[in-house]
């Protein structure tokens, strides 16, 4: 392989958010599949010593620096998988617009024309009426500034992409879980519920009566990476499984998975009060054609490595 001056790989692919769920995941797939990689977030973290690491803010970094940064490493495609839900409007603000603008205008100063897959959020798009399959032609409902600020950080991407200053594809993922599913979801927050239970204590969960697509954050990964390569470009690609799954059915399948006896929790009916909406179905059909991508871990397996990874154990088969 040649390399560059400074004896960097070209072609490196820089992850932005490496020490989150999904950043850690894509920066995995990443390695396992033979490419270079650099992650980047504020604070490293025990397993960004598998790659070389970078700590910064790209939300608050200069242009010119985060320019300098990629073509010290030879960063021929970045991949934003940082960003949050938040709790303030100027939270979402700062890591789904500040940051990609930020993104898109470093990668633009750079000595090359950078590519860059941004994961975003099948919550731009709003709410959708049960039963609809969410394809990529969908006009936008009434938007959460969850949604609203994902959206917006997408669209800038587009338009730079048209412009010509990045190669920029915007991935919309659908809700994630999977090894390493950060407590700041539901499906997370069940897991750490559940591992702080005690013998004899009754657990109550308050479960909506909603159904939503889920994908495995391994199968996201594959996703980002064959979007690395795919000969798409300006477009928005959806990724998931493409079914709508009771969320009830996906906290009986953790509580099978961890093992615990039905007595000792209590599912309660709930209303729907997400960021989201009661239901969400992605169409991935495009996904199919444009990467050649399709889901192939089974949820089961997906919620069976939520619940041992929360444990820090590492058998994560996907049979």
């Amino acid at each position: 392989m040649s390399t560059t001056q400074d004896g960097t790989a070209p072609g490196t692919v820089a992850v932005l958010g490496a020490t989150g769920c999904v950043g850690r995941s894509v920066c995995d797939e990443l390695l396992r599949t033979g490419h270079r990689v650099l992650g980047v977030a504020r604070n490293p973290a025990p397993h960004t010593r598998t790659h070389t690491f970078a700590a910064l803010d790209v939300a608050a970094t200069a242009p010119e620096r985060l320019a300098g940064l990629l073509d010290r490493h030879g960063v021929g495609t970045v991949i934003n998988a940082s960003g949050g839900w938040g709790t303030t409007a100027e939270e979402m603000r700062h890591a789904h617009i500040d940051l990609v603008e930020r993104l898109a205008d470093g990668c633009a100063a750079t000595s090359r024309r950078v590519r860059i897959v941004q994961m975003g959020s099948i919550h731009e798009y709003g709410p959708v009426p049960d039963g609809v399959l969410i394809d990529e032609h969908r006009a936008p409902g009434p938007l959460t500034a969850y949604g609203l600020t994902k959206r917006t950080g997408s669209e800038h991407l587009l338009a730079q992409t048209r412009a010509g200053r990045v190669d920029g594809v915007v991935l919309r993922a659908v809700n994630v879980c999977g090894p390493h599913t950060t407590a700041a979801s539901f499906l997370g927050a069940v897991v750490a519920r559940l591992r702080a239970l005690r013998p004899g204590d009754v657990l109550t969960l308050d479960v909506a009566d909603a159904r939503r697509d889920f994908v495995d954050v391994r199968d996201l990964a594959r996703a980002a990476v064959a979007a690395v390569h795919a000969p798409v470009t300006g477009l928005v690609v959806n990724i998931g499984r493409g079914e709508a799954v009771p969320m009830r059915a996906l906290v009986e399948a953790l509580l099978h998975a961890a093992g615990v006896d039905g007595t000792s929790v209590r599912l309660n009916s709930a209303e729907v009060a997400s960021k989201g909406g009661g239901w969400t179905c992605a169409d991935i059909r495009f996904a199919a054609r444009v990467l050649g991508w399709r889901p192939t871990v089974p949820l089961s397996a997906s919620v069976r490595a939520m619940w041992e990874t929360a444990a820090g154990t590492t058998s994560l088969e996907v049979s």
